[in-house]
């Protein structure tokens, strides 16, 4: 079979020769890279890379095929793909098909052969970029071209993406078991594994799409909101953080993760701000304050809450006390916020995890608790005490 050239291009002008991969023609996006060494495909099909062209860190991809019990959502959603070496075997008893013929089926342009090892140092060194795949007859555009377009494509701070990820009606998953409460989610480009996870703590989930009206939502009348993560600047997401402060004045217990985070920051009256290259893959470090455990998270985030650490605070848009909860380890940055006088708090990595390590399941368990002690009356501190206190056995979801 004879293999096609390819091209990808970042906005200072380098460029990488390679081989087409996946359905041929051009994507422009974010060149971002991602350090997971498994899970390719629960990372191409979470919304939160829409708009994304993701590099896998990992030499070797494909090996294991797809599946159709693995997709975190409908379809993939990066904007572009790169890889060193895609697997020419496909050897695994779940797989259903290549990740090639996915690519392809979801019109994923992708390329692969180049040094993705060097792509990276230079990408950590300058941040992440504009960049753009070029194969098929899009390779052979002048290079003076093919620089514009990247160029040329909006940035990635400014964008509102939750639209294009967002279901457009509502639907139901069935609490698993005893059923504690009924759980409004804003879909934002919430994941397949968040929602069950929930299900499974006894919600009854509610998922909505992006543009929910806060009447919806009282009309109804859930013992809690959920806000997902997804794809985004959230300082352009002015709607979905009025309806959260609406939300939160309405004593409703809120749980938020990575976008959810940020928005729940903004909420709170701090601002936001973007990341030089951000946190991406499986293996990211975070402190619990609260515990003092380290954590080993899932991410994937380009945008940062802008909060103090280490010290109580006056939440600046009227809603009382706040703390960081969490920080990364390599660089300081907020990975999740707890307001003391309201019943709501947030993370920004992902404790679902899909795939990744389970350190951080028993935030799901919080979040329970914290509803159980509101639905129940019981006073704020002590529904705050409980959504601060890790579950003592968060081993059961990993084995």
């Amino acid at each position: 079979m004879t293999r096609e050239r390819a091209v990808l291009v970042l906005e200072d002008g380098t460029r990488y020769d390679g081989w087409a991969y996946g359905a041929r023609g051009r994507s422009l996006g974010e060149v971002v890279f991602a350090t997971g060494m498994t899970g390719y495909q629960e990372t191409l099909t979470d919304p939160s890379y829409a708009g994304q062209i993701v590099v896998q860190t990992a030499p070797h991809i494909g090996n294991t095929g797809v599946n159709d019990e693995d997709p975190e959502s409908r379809r993939i959603w990066v904007a572009g793909y790169v890889v060193r070496d895609p697997s020419r075997v496909v050897s695994n008893h779940r797989a259903t098909a290549s990740l090639d013929d996915h690519l392809v089926r979801d019109g994923i342009v992708g390329i692969s052969g180049i040094d993705t090892r060097a792509l990276t140092r230079r990408i950590r060194d300058a941040g992440a970029m504009k960049g753009g795949v070029f194969s098929g007859p899009d390779a052979t555009l002048p290079a003076d071209e093919q620089l514009t377009l990247v160029r040329e494509q909006a940035a990635m701070a400014g964008q509102s993406l939750s639209a294009a990820v967002s279901t457009d009606a509502e639907y139901v998953v069935p609490a698993v078991g005893e059923q504690i409460g009924t759980l409004a989610v804003l879909d934002l480009g919430v994941k397949a594994s968040t929602t069950r996870y929930l299900a499974q703590r006894g919600f009854e989930v509610h998922v909505l799409p992006q543009d929910v009206t806060i009447e919806a939502i009282r009309a109804l009348a859930p013992d809690a909101l959920f806000y997902s993560n997804g794809p985004g600047d959230p300082a352009a997401s002015d709607a979905q953080v009025a309806l959260l402060q609406e939300s939160l004045r309405d004593g409703r217990p809120f749980f938020g993760i990575c976008f959810g985070n940020q928005l729940l920051g903004r909420a709170l009256g701090f601002g936001t701000y973007k990341l030089p290259f951000g946190h991406r893959g499986i293996n990211q470090p975070v402190l619990d304050t609260t515990t003092g455990k380290v954590e080993i998270t899932s991410q994937n985030h380009g945008f940062a809450v802008d909060a103090p650490l280490g010290q109580v605070i006056e939440s600046p848009a009227g809603f009382g006390r706040v703390e960081v909860s969490h920080h990364s380890l390599n660089d300081d940055v907020v990975e999740g916020l707890r307001a003391l006088d309201i019943p709501a708090f947030s993370v920004q990595y992902h404790p679902e995890a899909a795939a990744g390590p389970h350190d951080s399941m028993y935030l799901f368990d919080r979040f329970r608790d914290m509803v159980v002690a509101r639905r129940d009356g019981a006073p704020l501190d002590a529904a705050t005490a409980d959504a601060t206190t890790p579950a003592a056995d968060t081993t059961k979801e990993a084995n």
